[in-house]
Order: C-alpha cells, then structure tokens, then sequence
C-alpha cells in the first residue's frame, strides 16, 4: 500500500529549511533547489507544495510568526497569576528574540520583514503578526496600569518599535542582551511611575 504523505508536515519541513537558508544567507540566497535539499525533498515535492518562491516564502514567513506568537502565549499561560506588569516584561523580552537560543530566528525575521518592505504579500503577513501583538500588548498595558492608560495603542506601538529596534541593534553587535533588557525595563519603569502636575504621559 503506498505510504500517505502529510501534506502539513511537509510544508512545515520545507518552511523550516527555508528559514535554515535564510539565516545562513539572507533571502537572497533561499532557491527551491537549495530549499529541496535541505529540507531532503525532491524538487517536485516542494513545487507541489508551493506553486511559486513567493508562496513559499508566505508560508515560511507565516510558520515564524506563528511560533514567536506561541511561545509568547505559552509563557504567559504558563503562570496565570502573574502580575500583568511582569507579563509585560516577559511579552517584550520574548518578541525582542534577545535570548542567545532565539537569535537565528531574529535573523531569519528580520531578513523577512526587510524584504516585506518590497514584497506585498510579505508585508500582509508581517503586519499581521505585529497587530496580533499589538493587541496582546494593549491588554497587558491597560490590565498593568493604575489608572489606565490614555493611550494603550500608542504605547504598544512604540513597544513593538523599541522591540524590533533593540533585536536589529543586538544582532549587529552594538548592544549587548543584557543593556538591551536594562532599556526595555527603563521603558517600563516609565509606565508605572505616577504622572507629576502639568505633565503628560506620552
């Protein structure tokens, strides 16, 4: 009886070489051959699979931010009672990919989001992943404020600017982790300390 092929699992496979390329080349050097290869395929299987590069590279896109979004929610499941602002703290360090295991899936993310800049259908997933984010972020920012944030939106969006910031500063070598981490709790802190007479939060 001929064996069943998993269609998902294939595609996830081939994603994974895809983002094994990208890391060790940029986008640039990612081929179907070469994605074939890697991923232990036949050039036919991954053309059946994905009928154009651009759809693969979707996919692969989609297979990244899916993971960095899990991990994210499997932390903060993990412990349910902790105070949202610790929840923030740890949302932020896991979406900045500054810890040494995650810093080739910053690579690979970056490489993507540069070339989303000039790839619509790239740029659709990108924006997508950064908006689920976004909400998660102003939930957090308006559970760990007291009083409530004016503008949770606002701060969530310069978050996840300061976030993409420090990882492409990190992985360049001109920050290290750890005064990366010192800025996103300096940024923090600011959330927390009480507004002083005539001034406003921004």
């Amino acid at each position: 009886m001929p064996r069943r092929i998993d269609h998902d699992s294939r595609r996830r496979r081939i994603a994974d070489a895809v983002c094994l390329l990208a890391d060790e080349r940029g986008l640039e050097g990612v081929t179907l051959r070469d994605v074939a290869a890697r991923a232990e395929v036949s050039m036919g299987a991954v053309q059946r699979c994905f009928r154009t590069k651009e759809e693969m590279l979707v996919f692969a896109l989609t297979h990244v931010g899916e993971r960095i979004t899990d991990r994210v929610r499997a932390r903060l499941a993990a412990s349910p009672t902790r105070s949202a602002r610790v929840s923030l703290g740890h949302t932020l360090a896991e979406v900045s990919l500054l810890a040494e295991e995650h810093r080739a899936e910053a690579r690979v993310w970056l490489a993507f989001v540069a070339q989303a800049a000039v790839t619509p259908a790239l740029g659709r997933v990108v924006r997508g992943a950064y908006d689920e984010l976004r909400a998660l972020l102003v939930r957090l920012i308006t559970e760990a404020t007291d009083p409530p944030h004016p503008r949770p939106e606002r701060e969530a969006d310069a978050l996840l600017a300061l976030a993409d910031g420090l990882t492409t500063h990190v992985l360049i070598g001109r920050l290290s982790p750890e005064a990366a981490l010192e800025i996103l709790d300096e940024r923090l802190t600011r959330l927390w300390e009480p507004e002083r007479p005539g001034t406003r939060r921004r």
